[in-house]
C-alpha cells in the first residue's frame, strides 16, 4: 500500500484524471481517495516512482505522505 499527498486534486474530475493514470500501471490493484486530506492511497505492489512520475506527467505533483 502507498499514500500520496496530491495537493493540487481538488475535484471529482481530478480524481477521475488520477485514476484513470494509475488503474493501468503494472502493480495497482485498487485506489482509494480522501478528498478532504488531499491523499490517495494505492493498493498493490506498484512502484511507488512510478506512481509519482506518472502523476507528474499529467499536471498532479505528488509525494509520499
Amino acid at each position: 500500500m502507498t499514500k500520496l499527498a496530491i495537493p493540487d486534486m481538488s475535484c471529482g474530475h481530478c480524481r477521475a484524471s488520477i485514476e484513470a493514470a494509475l488503474r493501468p500501471l503494472p502493480g495497482v490493484t485498487a485506489i482509494a481517495f480522501d478528498a478532504d486530506q488531499r491523499t490517495a492511497t494505492i493498493e498493490g505492489p506498484a512502484q511507488v516512482a512510478l506512481l509519482i512520475k506518472t502523476l507528474e506527467s499529467i499536471g498532479f505533483p505528488a509525494q509520499p505522505a
